[in-house]
C-alpha cells in the first residue's frame, strides 16, 4: 500500500493550516499542534524542515513561529514528496537498480509503467491543490 508518513502528513496539516490564515499571520507549532492534536515535538521537527526548505519562514521573539513563503501552485505534489521523503516509488527497483532480480524480474516493466502513472499523476498536482 503507497502511504503517506506522518511527517509528510503534517507537514501538509501544517501548509494548509498557515495558507488558510495568511502569509501576514505568524503562527506557533504549538498552535498548530493544539488545533490538530498533533505531537509538538514531531511538529516543531517538520515545521524546521520546511523552513529548511523555503516553504515556511521562521519569525523569532516572544511572539514567533510560522508563515508561509512559498508559492504552492508551482510545486508540484511529486516535488514535494521527494522533498519530505526521497525518490517516489512504489518499489525500489524504480529508483534503485540494486536489486538481485533486476536481471529476470517478470513485473518490472509493468510496474515502472505503473509508476510513471503515477508521477505523471502527482506531477499533475501542485502542493496548492492538496492545500486548497
Amino acid at each position: 500500500m503507497l502511504k503517506l508518513t506522518r511527517k509528510t502528513e503534517y507537514a501538509l496539516i501544517a501548509l494548509r493550516h498557515l495558507r488558510f490564515v495568511g502569509s501576514g499571520h505568524i503562527v506557533s507549532a504549538k498552535e498548530i499542534a493544539k488545533q490538530y492534536s498533533i505531537p509538538q515535538p514531531l511538529l516543531a521537527k517538520v515545521l524546521q524542515e520546511l523552513s529548511r526548505r523555503d516553504f515556511i519562514e521562521p519569525v523569532q521573539g516572544p511572539r514567533g513561529g510560522y508563515r508561509l513563503k512559498a508559492k504552492l501552485e508551482t510545486i508540484s505534489m511529486t516535488q514535494f514528496f521527494e522533498m519530505m521523503e526521497g525518490p517516489l516509488g512504489i518499489m525500489d527497483c524504480y529508483f534503485d537498480s540494486n536489486c538481485e532480480l533486476v536481471d529476470t524480474c517478470n513485473i518490472r516493466s509493468p510496474i515502472q509503467r505503473l509508476n510513471e502513472s503515477m508521477r505523471t499523476m502527482f506531477d499533475n498536482m501542485t502542493v496548492n491543490d492538496v492545500t486548497h
